[in-house]
């Protein structure tokens, strides 16, 4: 082209580096041995998540959430972590309610879809403590697919023009074939994922039903993956159908298995979302002084994942929402 073209870029930080050499370097000395990787969520939480690391969450909006993971960051006070806010519901909830994050991408999040909006994940983003970079779903999605790739970037057009543009990160370039404009997508690799799958194996060859979103994709990017699980399952299940492999072995540091794990969120055909929790969180989360002994009663008093299911019904409160998961008219 003759004329010059005027690139523009957005205003925001990038919170992560897109050097695909530099992930390249770190993913070259991981350990790819199918061993036994069974652990505990405290143990996970203490080696694998640093102050400062950029965290990702599996899962879609309140569904398929690895809800001990986020309970046990909470607890063990992990700190200025940045966070991939793709699709996130409950789980930015808790972060926040944690003091947990400081930096942001952001797509959705303090929404708790149909449920309304999380007060005091409200208060803390217009506070200014937590700094923002804007992008959409399907940005976030793709600069998690280019690091699963092995790129720095991917082109695509979807925020040009737009004020999402001027307040992410992204930059505009120029196609070497037709001299048109793109936007690139800067690659994301996360330090630390926690991805909770329906079944997998002490391996962590993982079996995931329903709404998968980047989850592949993001077990690919991130430098270390945790996949809880619904149940341990033999390898040879895994291996009389081994196309349904939706996770394999070679992206996971540890497994653990946590039955219930996603509560209060709904896990697809296994049980429901405890709505009235969730509703709960809503309501006690406008009076910040009573959200915060309402935390502090349901996840810093708890010893663990499983002491916090039974301050909220316990295996009762979980076989009912079994059932209502089973129904195929829920009213």
């Amino acid at each position: 082209m003759s004329d010059a073209v005027e690139l523009k870029q957005g205003l925001n930080r990038l919170f992560s580096d897109p050097d695909a050499d530099a992930a390249r370097e770190f993913f070259r000395h991981k350990s790819r041995a199918m061993v036994n990787k069974v652990s505990t969520i405290g143990e996970v939480v203490k080696t694998m998540v640093n102050d400062g690391d950029y965290i990702a969450i599996g899962g879609f909006g309140a569904n398929r959430i690895p809800t001990a993971i986020i309970h046990e960051i909470i607890r063990q006070g992990k700190k200025n972590l940045g966070f991939a806010g793709h699709t996130s519901t409950h789980d930015f909830q808790l972060l926040v309610g944690g003091e947990c994050v400081d930096r942001l991408d952001i797509a959705y999040i303090i929404g708790l879809e149909a449920r309304g909006l999380s007060p005091n994940a409200r208060r803390a983003v217009e506070s200014g403590k937590i700094q923002l970079t804007e992008w959409t779903n399907a940005s976030m999605s793709w600069r998690i697919k280019a690091a699963a790739m092995g790129l720095s970037f991917l082109p695509a057009r979807n925020i040009m023009g737009t004020d999402t543009f001027k307040y992410s990160a992204a930059r505009e370039i120029i196609c070497p074939f037709t001299g048109q404009k793109y936007v690139a997508h800067p690659a994301l690799y996360p330090d630390f994922a926690a991805i909770h799958v329906h079944e997998c194996d002490v391996y962590g060859n993982a079996h995931v039903y329903g709404a998968s979103v980047s989850d592949q994709d993001l077990a690919r990017a991130s430098k270390r993956v945790v996949l809880t699980t619904e149940r341990i399952i033999p390898n040879d299940k895994i291996r009389q159908n081994p196309e349904a492999t939706f996770i394999p072995f070679w992206c996971v540091d540890a497994v653990v298995e946590v039955p219930f794990g996603s509560y209060p969120g709904n896990m697809p055909y296994e049980y429901f979302s405890d709505e009235d929790h969730l509703r709960e969180w809503l309501t006690v989360e406008k009076d910040p002084d009573e959200f915060r002994k309402f935390f502090k009663r349901q996840i810093l008093d708890s010893k663990n994942f499983f002491e916090y299911l039974e301050k909220n019904g316990g295996i009762e409160k979980m076989i009912k929402l079994r059932a209502i998961e089973n129904l195929t008219d829920r009213k």
